[in-house]
């Protein structure tokens, strides 16, 4: 997965920007609603909620706010009707992306993605046309000197984790969805550094993308990330690191 340790990195940071302007919030709580209308409002018997909650607590969002998401989620108080829609399409180079929105109005949403698609010189797809290319996996970053890897392998298998392999300076954590919030947890409690962390529909086989058109397939992705029903834009692009510093 060359590479995409570094894009993780980068959409973390671009988080941390988003949350000055209200996006992060809206994400996370579009995200912590669904999360509990699907599996319930308790945290503890819901892995997805529980993750929802640690990334709404990274970007600062008030306890209240989370409860209240929570509430609308299991119906206990009144919102706007939500629901998940998920788009898929190649970028340039035959790259598969898969997008996860959460809409309102998917008759709206559905013109507006197939239209960024075009524009940057990529195609939206049938259902199912990539899906099959991507498994759902937690996902964390850690800077390959936090720790020597013999120890930091120890820590993650420990708690829970299925792998860890090296990608340029960093090292990939890959966890069950379920795991996934306690291995983030055994990283934080040994004071490691997380660069960044996610539960990710991870792909199965990569695409190599270089120049020009390395520079199309992050045009695209960073398009389809700035719509605001978008949550997730996930792809099997292989771009190196230094392409991505010069994107």
């Amino acid at each position: 997965m060359s590479g995409h340790s570094k894009w993780s990195t980068i959409k973390h940071k671009k988080a941390a920007a988003d949350a000055k302007r209200g996006k992060a919030f809206t994400r996370a709580i579009r995200e912590i609603t669904m999360a509990a209308r699907e599996g319930g409002g308790d945290a503890d018997g819901n892995a997805r909620l529980r993750s929802a909650i640690i990334a709404a607590k990274e970007c600062n969002m008030p306890s209240d706010n989370i409860t209240r998401a929570i509430k609308k989620g299991t119906g206990e108080l009144e919102g706007a009707q939500l629901e998940e829609v998920t788009y898929e399409g190649y970028a340039p180079g035959g790259v598969a992306v898969f997008i996860e929105t959460v809409t309102d109005n998917k008759n709206r949403t559905l013109p507006e993605i197939r239209h960024i698609f075009a524009k940057h010189g990529g195609n939206i797809a049938a259902s199912n046309s990539v899906a099959w290319m991507f498994e759902k996996k937690g996902y964390l970053v850690v800077d390959s000197t936090a720790l020597p890897e013999e120890r930091l392998l120890e820590i993650v298998l420990e708690a829970g984790a299925d792998d860890m392999r090296q990608d340029g300076s960093n090292q990939e954590i890959f966890t069950s969805p379920e795991a996934f919030p306690v291995v983030k947890e055994a990283l934080e409690s040994k004071g490691v550094p997380i660069a960044a962390s996610e539960v990710a529909m991870t792909p199965k086989n990569t695409v190599r993308a270089e120049g020009q058109t390395a520079r199309k397939v992050l045009k695209l992705i960073e398009a389809l990330e700035e719509h605001d029903d978008v949550q997730h834009v996930w792809a099997n692009f292989d771009i190196d690191e230094s392409e991505m510093e010069a994107s």
